[in-house]
């Protein structure tokens, strides 16, 4: 029985102690089938593995005979080798990882794997997987070969079907190369789609808003989030003060956050709450206070927001009328539901907003000026976007990523002179004017990058389509959905084909794997060349 020691030995840094271990165990019977060696001052580590050819020879006598060599000044038996508990540690990481890894080396064997990429093979074919042929282990795809002469690939779109199920992933791969830039492998990493569209959401669904999510970098934006988080945890009344569009309830919402309130934010559109029905809404109401009334009553919106934030969104449109009462709940802190003659103390802090000029609506007699200065205890102005153009881009980058995560697409761009066009614009809808203009031009292009023609500002939508229809599929000419669908993919594969020098580049362009664009060049029999 041949067994295998693994040795640390300390040794004096001199010349010609490797070879003279090597020698004695030579000489003994001995063999070392592996060697590492770290220098630290005048010291060596010297790791070994060494096989035991003779069974009668014991481990007593390899350590003895090391203890004999010369210069060699310790000796203890280890259980790994340092090389060993790197690769261990390395593949503890890999194994750890959502994303499936496979390497090969120059030679084409697998050098690399991990417990994700393995999913893909059958299970007949685990033993030795390391040192094996890539092509020797029923491994689904073998692209990765051509990465050894120097291709790569990026987010291409894979379907495999295995005998654990079927994959849906996105792989990218690429040459290693050494220092001298030769190729000696290549890596490739697979990203479930599901795992990605599991990310997207956690991204984009719905939680409790804070000013992180407040998009920006220019002093204006900046400067009113500051303010904004400084009187954050106070109870004051806050007046958010900006055009239409430009964020006031993102605002409030991050304000509440920032609060630390436990309870509920409470929205309230002030100017669709008719003006007979807003002191129940507001207020509540008790059991038949009036004809049509709920015979259990109802909790007002102030009572449900409890000791959280009560918004009051376009608070200037409130009829003169119900100011008084707004003002007298504000400043009283208790409110009376409709037909009751008790008095309900109310904690909820108070937020307003308007896009309206308050000071001069109170000169005109428009709003109530106790009220405003109630409700303008501390006032927050937040900035149009044409007060804020560098932000443009930043904002178009964040619109456009949660755009495609909901509709689970390939992330898009927009070209410079795109953003340009979009800097330079006046944005009287502000924000809410961007998101609309940057969703319209993502649905229209049929590309990852959005040019110019597929802008529309401002009242250009109704000053003509910039995107004329092609002869082809004109839709006086088509008579169904389909065909007209049909008719305009082959267009678009036919162009794109055109402007690539090669099918692998153009499914690039088009987001489409590259062999489902070879199944489409079949099907609509499109001629290349």
């Amino acid at each position: 029985m041949k067994l295998t020691f693994k040795i640390h030995a300390i040794c004096d840094d001199k010349i010609g102690t490797g070879a003279r271990i090597f020698g004695i165990l030579a000489d003994h019977g001995h063999s070392i089938t592996s060697m590492e060696v770290q220098k630290h001052g005048k010291m060596t580590d010297v790791y070994m593995e060494i096989l035991n050819i003779e069974e009668k020879k014991a481990k007593e006598e390899i350590i003895t005979l090391l203890k004999s060599v010369e210069d060699v000044q310790a000796i203890r038996l280890i259980k790994t080798l340092p090389r060993e508990e790197k690769e261990q540690q390395l593949q503890t990481v890999l194994d750890n990882v959502t994303n499936g890894i496979i390497s090969i080396n120059e030679n084409s064997e697998v050098i690399t794997i991990n417990r994700v990429a393995k999913e893909f093979i059958p299970h007949e074919r685990y033993e030795n997987i390391l040192g094996q042929q890539i092509s020797q282990i029923s491994f689904p795809d073998l692209t990765l070969l051509e990465c050894l002469n120097g291709s790569s690939y990026e987010n291409v779109k894979r379907d495999v079907i295995t005998h654990n199920g079927r994959f849906h992933f996105f792989v990218t791969a690429k040459p290693i190369r050494n220092s001298s830039g030769r190729i000696i492998g290549a890596v490739e990493i697979m990203t479930d789609m599901k795992k990605i569209k599991e990310l997207a959401q956690s991204v984009t669904q719905l939680r409790q808003i804070t000013f992180s999510d407040i998009v920006g970098k220019s002093p204006a934006i900046r400067n009113a989030i500051a303010y904004a988080q400084q009187i954050a945890s106070s109870d004051a009344v806050v007046s958010l003060r900006g055009a239409s569009g430009t964020g006031k309830e993102l605002f409030a919402q991050a304000i509440h956050a920032e609060s630390r309130r436990g309870d509920s934010f409470v929205p309230v559109n002030c100017a669709a709450i008719p003006e007979n029905l807003f002191e129940s809404e507001l207020f509540g109401y008790t059991e038949g206070a009036f004809t049509g009334a709920n015979s259990k009553g109802k909790t007002g919106l102030f009572e449900s927001a409890k000791d959280g934030t009560l918004f009051l969104d376009e608070i200037s449109e409130i009829p003169l009328v119900c100011q008084a009462k707004l003002l007298r709940a504000i400043q009283d802190k208790s409110i009376r539901r409709v037909g009751d003659t008790k008095e309900i103390p109310i904690s909820a802090r108070i937020i307003t907003a308007t896009n309206r000029d308050l000071e001069k609506m109170v000169k005109e007699n428009l709003f109530r000026e106790d009220l405003y200065y109630r409700i303008n205890v501390i006032p927050i102005f937040i900035p149009a976007l044409k007060e804020r153009r560098e932000d443009i881009e930043l904002l178009v980058e964040h619109i456009l990523f949660k755009i495609n995560s909901n509709l689970d697409r390939h992330h898009q761009t927009f070209a410079d002179e795109a953003i340009q066009t979009l800097i330079q614009h006046d944005w009287n809808g502000n924000v809410r004017e961007l998101i609309n203009v940057v969703e319209r031009a993502s649905i229209l292009s049929p590309t990852t990058q959005i040019n110019n023609d597929h802008i529309f500002l401002g009242f250009d939508i109704h000053a003509g389509n910039k995107l004329q229809p092609h002869p082809a599929y004109s839709v006086d000419k088509v008579r169904s959905l389909p065909a007209a669908t049909a008719e305009f993919e082959k267009t678009i594969i036919s162009k794109t084909l055109k402007e690539h020098s090669s099918i692998r580049k153009a499914a690039k362009q088009l987001n489409i794997a590259h062999t489902t664009l070879l199944n489409k060049i079949k099907k609509y029999q499109i001629q290349i060349g």
